[in-house]
């Protein structure tokens, strides 16, 4: 049991850092604010050091992880594209990236409570991406 929900876990956060980092790059090109450019490339860059942690710890239990729900990576980019199209401005930006730290704290937060047998490693790296994404969200408050 604690092998399965650790991969399970693990798989969760693998995809979450795969839907935060492309939701970075999709905007990153309409940032206005050096400030704020800064500080969504540090947070990308942060997903991608767990992507590492995360990926090395899913071999070692011999799976590939897991891609984003494809209908939810097609509702966001969609939304962003249409939002952005109107209107490109840092405020629409700060408010797309919002509601996705806010979601994806939210799901972390239930998987950690659904795969509750999974080790403190995969639990330590959930909890350091909520982190991550409730940090983001609070940094970039100003730009909303």
């Amino acid at each position: 049991m604690i092998e399965q929900d650790t991969v399970k876990l693990l798989r969760e956060c693998d995809a979450g850092i795969k839907m935060g980092v492309s939701s970075i790059e999709d905007v990153l090109k309409y940032v206005e604010s050096s400030t704020f450019e800064q500080r969504l490339t540090k947070c990308k860059d942060e997903h991608d050091k767990l992507a590492d942690e995360v990926v090395s710890l899913l071999e070692k239990y011999g799976d590939d992880g897991k891609n984003p729900n494809p209908i939810a990576k097609g509702m966001s980019k969609m939304k962003t594209t249409m939002r952005l199209g109107i209107n490109e401005s840092d405020k629409i930006i700060a408010d797309l990236m919002t509601d996705g730290c806010n979601m994806g704290v939210k799901s972390l937060n239930r998987y950690l409570n659904q795969y509750k047998a999974a080790d403190e490693v995969s639990k330590d790296i959930t909890k350091r991406l909520i982190n991550l994404e409730e940090k983001l969200a609070i940094d970039i408050r100003e730009f909303l």
